[in-house]
């Protein structure tokens, strides 16, 4: 098989939401602001489209550089949700978004219920996942929670990407280097399992080679599975799969890349990264790019409505 496989086609319009393009210059705009750059990214081009932002950056996450992008900037506490929304509403925002990861690994700190200090609205809304655990703590049911929290306090939360939607990468092949026939079949096997992960809501990346796996992603997050496999593959050359989930919600928890993740995979050896076109967030592209090809690496999009027999 190859690429240019009828299973795989390039996305060729992703149109923003409806409204956006004509949007009145100065509009009110939340953004819940968590670790990397995508938020700063967002909130660029938010500004430059004429937004007014109002910007929550979780502590311990945000980088304190949208205070000078944003025309609001206020730090918040990881368990203050209550607070979140009388924020918004205080400020008249009645449409946001959230942009950055959210390290899911707090919540299994010892003592995490007193270290963040959950305001009334955020015992009520993971009760059921904290402490009863009548519900589960997937990414997608607490992210879910949170979104149906605001929607009750009146704001409605949208897709980042439908303001910025140039960051979804195309299908194609991204560096100089493609794919040999080896590396193309663990592409294929490494893509039918991070599906399956992706599925039961665990993760969204696979680190795999010679049709065998080496790590799979789950509340660590991809560079920690990176770095895993690298330490269980000592001969390096090996393979990273990442794509969105078959129910992936646009709002949040988009898979996405940038530097970071290209140089966790150099040190630990990792050679190929293969990622979903139309689904996949690339920070500073062209960077990222000319850090691959720099190092000998590949990167490939590929679009796929089906795993690939």
């Amino acid at each position: 098989m190859s690429i240019s496989s009828q299973k795989f086609s390039a996305r060729t319009h992703r149109p923003r939401r409806a409204g956006v393009a004509s949007t009145p210059p100065r509009q009110k705009i939340g953004l819940v602001a968590g670790w990397g750059r995508y938020p700063l990214v967002i909130a660029e081009a938010l500004r430059r489209d004429g937004y007014e932002i109002y910007c929550l950056g979780v502590k311990g996450h945000a980088d304190p550089v949208l205070r000078d992008i944003c025309h609001d900037f206020r730090w918040i506490g990881l368990a203050k949700l209550g607070a979140s929304i009388r924020y918004f509403r205080r400020c008249g925002v009645t449409d946001a978004m959230m942009a950055g990861k959210i390290h899911k690994v707090r919540l299994f700190e010892r003592g995490a219920w007193l270290k963040h200090l959950p305001d009334l609205r955020a015992i009520r809304t993971f009760f059921p996942h904290l402490v009863t655990r009548n519900k589960d703590r997937k990414d997608d049911t607490l992210l879910g929670a949170i979104v149906e929290a605001f929607a009750t306090g009146g704001i409605t939360f949208g897709p980042a990407t439908d303001y910025a939607p140039e960051l979804l990468v195309k299908a194609g092949q991204l560096t100089r280097r493609g794919l040999s026939s080896a590396q193309e079949k663990d592409v294929y096997f490494g893509w039918e399992i991070a599906k399956q992960l992706g599925r039961l809501d665990v993760g969204q990346s696979v680190a795999v080679k010679n049709l065998a796996v080496l790590a799979l992603e789950a509340i660590e997050g991809t560079d920690p599975c990176i770095r895993r496999a690298g330490e269980l593959c000592t001969a390096g050359e090996f393979t990273i799969v990442k794509v969105a989930k078959p129910q992936q919600d646009m709002r949040f928890d988009v898979p996405t890349i940038g530097l970071g993740t290209l140089q966790t995979m150099q040190q630990s050896g990792a050679r190929v990264l293969a990622i979903e076109a139309g689904k996949t967030i690339i920070i500073d592209e062209a960077e990222v790019v000319e850090f691959a090809d720099r190092n000998k690496m590949v990167i490939v999009a590929l679009d796929q409505s089906s795993p690939p027999q």
